[in-house]
């Protein structure tokens, strides 16, 4: 029988076979004496079935490895979906040898090392899939942003519903804690760093992790990344010690300790220096232009002097010759500009606006004034009036104080070439992929800190379009104070990752140490240093920690946690070697709270409880304002006092019941000091000052004008806003696992929904599709598509028909992911269905 034969009867011919085993094992025990007892029946029954799913297993993990086709074991239809929906014929040679290395056919840990734009995210997909379709295991990626986690969604979701396994998105306040255990289908979960951590807790929590196959992780070197390397490293640690069977993939740029990281996830190692297009690097000193040559011995080698006719006036305006750098490339070709901050990237592209010629109007200029249109649309008529000076010219700006709606239409507008020059910040290189005919560094710096190699290299890296330009090239802009440092930046080795779980004073060893006990993984002193022994901690320590030993650092944690009373000593061992957690404990990690807030968020719900008001959303608000974005944000006092003012009598109540009486606003305001008596906790202040903001917005719904009233960034109040329904989410957690604030689940579960989509309500439902912005909500809901089943039963082209601005691309990508969501919910009902009408295995039985 040949291997498409065999794996088209699999399915059956496994079924009929355990069918056949269980009717021959009850005939042969049949024939054991009638009067045994009903309850030793019922208990060979159980043994009969333990006995055929071994068997089944077995049987299905030889089959497992068999083929589902030519392409890497893989149908030919994946192949086909790649071409369709990616656009990519075929693969590059170091994606195949990627492909068929024997550490991946035998399912070993691998990281692979490539530079940016080298096509690591293919080869993962690829692995994604077989995962899925040949070993039929659920799959978890996790990406380190949470516009990186939709943009994923969104491109997947057509897979999916083809291939029918389920896309489920981690991000935000979406997902759900444990997963839905889905019986017909595999899913793959995609999330954050901080979503990853919290489905890996609860899969281990509802012993379930062995479900998942295959761990994705890009951007491996995020380890090193403080805060969030620390949770990163959390998840992976707890992978490989809870479950053997599941294999680990980190997608990494070049690092200099990569045996560290080998090490830590007993991972073999793959790196090739492949990109697809050639990059060429040169720094620009006056009107010089070097290039980078690391056989030089400054690193830089002459290669022209610029030509540009330079007036007076703009020698004044751009002394730095951006003008001069970004005219030979565009319009017919894209320039990213990369500035030190948010202010310089749109005076940048302010002041190139300025000095171009009258013809840049002309270049693309109806689908320019398309875009005008659609970000006036996302502004609810609003326009910022930078990008309405610069777009006409092809020119945006692009940071973290745009809007996500006006991000998306940004990056959607550059990459179909109707813009072809981006000035925006570093982080736009760690996010979605705009690759660049040309890259301009405009300064060694981000805000005050001088470029790290990585950041240049992950910049730089954008520079060439695969299947576009044969070569791409950047330029990094030098004054003469900065050329030394610069030279060490360019001949720099690459940087070391180093384990950041004592970041912080500490605090992710601490968090770590506590999910431990809670989720019974370790619960001596012993079990907590055998498991930090095979973290990057425990390779690194000698050299990360050298004067504490991991044993010490247990100890000294373990001791750090029973002071806050998130731990405490099993009463039924007295010499005290087993650790228990407590209710605050197991609230704290169940809803993913920082130990730093954890006692001050108990502190404010019990409070709250008091005298909770509810005749206005303002307090529930206030008590899931973010405790970590107080920092980010100042008071403006007299804003503070205007907004207090127009505020309802109950809710003026509320401000003093949290310990803002008006009075000491108004000194505030007036610029008078306040006495010792009447002083209020500046935190509680600021904290209340956000809840104001988000208050606002919940009422309104209007970002632009809630953004304006408050003097602070359209991005900033997004960004707030997004935070809150992700702490929100945590704190309904929290107080699931704390008796005394059940009244708060019913009332956070409908406020996390409020501040996910903070929209009139008929739009809630389209906004549920990754990818559908308020906007385009209102257009479809126009159009008459008003429900999901709309959305996921429409046809592409009349989608495209009925709704202005919208490709046939996006429109088959909203389709799809709303079918894909149908699915979930179709399949989440299914399950409860299932487990209502399956009769209990337990059920107690009165013998005869």
């Amino acid at each position: 029988m040949n291997k498409t034969e065999d794996t088209q009867r699999g399915p059956k011919a496994r079924r009929s076979m355990a069918n056949a085993m269980k009717r021959a094992m009850l005939g042969n025990a049949a024939t054991v004496s009638s009067s045994v007892a009903k309850i030793a029946q019922q208990q060979k029954e159980l043994l009969v079935t333990e006995e055929i799913n071994v068997a089944m297993q077995t049987m299905q993990s030889i089959s497992m490895e068999t083929d589902l086709g030519p392409f890497f074991g893989l149908p030919s239809k994946v192949k086909d979906l790649i071409n369709r929906l990616k656009g990519i014929e075929d693969l590059y040679d170091w994606q195949k040898t990627c492909l068929t290395l024997e550490s991946v056919q035998q399912r070993r840990n691998l990281i692979y090392s490539l530079p940016t734009s080298g096509g690591k995210t293919l080869v993962a997909e690829i692995l994604i899939l077989k995962e899925i379709l040949c070993r039929k295991n659920d799959a978890l990626l996790i990406l380190p942003y949470v516009s990186l986690v939709q943009e994923k969604v969104r491109g997947l979701a057509s897979f999916g519903v083809e291939l029918d396994f389920l896309v489920e998105e981690y991000a935000g306040s979406k997902g759900k804690f444990p997963p839905i255990k889905r019986r017909q289908k595999n899913s793959l979960y995609i999330t954050t760093i901080e979503k990853g951590h919290s489905l890996v807790n609860s899969l281990i929590d509802t012993s379930r992790l062995d479900n998942i196959g295959l761990v994705v992780v890009d951007e491996l070197h995020m380890l090193g990344d403080g805060s969030r390397g620390a949770v990163l490293e959390m998840t992976l640690a707890k992978v490989l010690h809870v479950s053997k069977s599941t294999q680990i993939i980190g997608m990494s740029a070049t690092l200099g300790n990569v045996g560290d990281l080998q090490k830590f996830l007993k991972a073999e190692n793959y790196s090739n220096d492949f990109r697809p297009v050639q990059l060429k690097e040169y720094v620009k000193l006056k009107d010089s232009i070097y290039e980078v040559d690391s056989k030089e011995e400054q690193c830089l080698k002459f290669s022209r002097l610029l030509n540009y006719k330079y007036s007076n006036s703009l020698k004044k305006m751009d002394p730095d010759h951006i003008v001069a750098l970004v005219t030979e490339v565009i319009p017919s070709q894209s320039c990213l500009v990369f500035c030190p901050t948010k202010k310089n990237c749109e005076n940048v592209a302010g002041m190139i606006c300025k000095y171009l010629a009258r013809d840049f109007l002309q270049h693309k200029e109806a689908e320019k004034a398309t875009l005008l249109k659609e970000l006036k649309d996302c502004g609810n008529g609003l326009l910022c009036p930078v990008l309405q000076k610069t777009v006409p010219y092809g020119l945006a700006y692009h940071h973290s104080g745009l809007t996500s709606d006006e991000r998306r239409l940004v990056e959607e507008a550059y990459s179909a070439g109707t813009l072809c020059l981006l000035t925006c910040t570093s982080t736009l290189a760690a996010g979605v992929n705009l690759p660049a005919r040309r890259v301009i560094l405009r300064s060694p710096y981000i805000a005050m800190d001088f470029l790290r190699r990585s950041q240049y290299k992950q910049m730089v890296g954008r520079a060439g379009r695969a299947g576009i330009d044969s070569m791409g090239e950047s330029i990094l802009v030098l004054q003469e104070k900065d050329k030394i440092m610069a030279e060490k930046l360019l001949s720099a080795p690459m940087e070391k990752c180093y384990s950041n779980l004592l970041h912080d004073g500490g605090k992710g060893l601490l968090s770590l140490i506590l999910s431990l006990i809670g989720l019974n993984v370790a619960q001596t002193l012993d079990q907590i240093r055998n498991f930090l022994s095979g973290t990057l901690l425990g390779v690194q320590q000698a050299h990360v920690c050298p004067e504490r030993s991991l044993s010490e650092m247990a100890a000294q944690s373990v001791e750090a946690l029973m002071e806050k009373a998130l731990i405490t000593f099993s009463p039924d061992h007295p010499d005290g070697s087993v650790l228990l957690i407590t209710k605050l404990g197991r609230a704290s990690f169940k809803g993913s709270v920082d130990l730093t807030y954890s006692d001050v968020l108990y502190r404010d719900l019990s409070k709250g409880l008091e005298g909770l008001l509810l005749n206005s959303f303002l307090h529930l608000v206030y008590l899931v304002t973010p405790y970590d974005m107080v920092s980010q944000c100042k008071p403006d006092w007299m804003i503070y006092f205007r907004q207090f003012t127009l505020l309802t009598p109950s809710e003026q109540k509320i401000c003093a019941a949290v310990g803002v009486p008006e009075s000491f606003v108004a000194r505030k305001a007036a610029g008078q000091s306040v006495k010792k008596s009447q002083s209020v906790d500046t935190e509680v202040a600021s904290r209340l000052y956000l809840a104001l903001v988000l208050h606002a917005l919940l009422k309104e719904t209007d970002l632009w004008s809630v953004s304006e009233r408050f003097q602070l960034t359209r991005g900033f109040v997004q960004t707030l806003l997004s935070s809150s329904s992700a702490f929100c989410s945590c704190v309904l957690h929290f107080a699931e696992e704390l008796e005394e604030f059940w009244p708060f689940k019913a009332l956070l579960v409908e406020l996390t929904r409020r501040l996910t989509y903070c929209v009139q309500t008929e739009l809630i439902p389209l906004m549920e599709v990754v990818g559908v912005m308020e906007a385009r909500a209102k257009q479809l809901y126009n159009a008459g598509y008003k429900t999901l089943a709309h959305l996921a039963n429409a046809d592409p082209n009349d989608l495209v028909k009925s709704v202005e601005n919208l490709s046939k691309r996006q429109a088959n990508q909203i389709v799809a992911s709303a079918k894909m969501l149908i699915q979930e919910k179709a399949e989440a009902l299914q399950e409860e269905v299932d487990d209502l009408l399956t009769k209990p295995i337990d059920l107690p039985s009165v013998g005869s």
